[in-house]
């Protein structure tokens, strides 16, 4: 049985997954070609140490996921910015990742351009999520 954060996280990588024209992949290497439409990479990221209340002892995460949005090609700049609002509305939309989470929340992204060799340049961004959620067993 998967513990309650693997749950939350493939929740999320389900609502990313949604979106209608962006490839989605959860903990994988960038690939050689990025799709036309974008790439989106959600890594696990950290749950950090919980606060932890007393009877019942229940732990208080605030996990930080991240997600990884990748654009290539020669109107990057609008592209990635559909891409990073589309992301927004996918969270927006269940902010509980369907009662899993108190609440879910992207921080702003931090885009870099990456050159690439023979090739139009990638805009890319990580784009942290933060998680909240309690659990009464930090391994649960």
């Amino acid at each position: 049985m998967p513990t309650l954060r693997e749950t939350i996280l493939t929740a999320l990588h389900a609502r990313l997954s949604s979106l209608p024209t962006t490839t989605s992949l959860r903990g994988d290497a960038l690939p050689e070609r990025v799709p036309p439409d974008g790439l989106l990479i959600l890594r696990d990221g950290d749950p950090g140490e919980p606060e932890v209340t007393l009877s019942p002892v229940a732990y208080h995460y605030q996990h930080r996921a991240e997600i990884e949005a990748v654009i290539q090609g020669f109107d990057r700049g609008a592209a990635f910015d559909a891409l990073c609002a589309s992301i927004g509305t996918v969270i927006a939309a269940d902010r509980t990742l369907g009662g899993l989470c108190d609440w879910v929340e992207a921080e702003a992204p931090r885009p870099v351009d990456l050159p690439v060799e023979g090739a139009a340049s990638l805009k890319a961004a990580v784009i942290p999520v933060i998680l909240h959620y309690t659990t009464t067993d930090p391994l649960a």
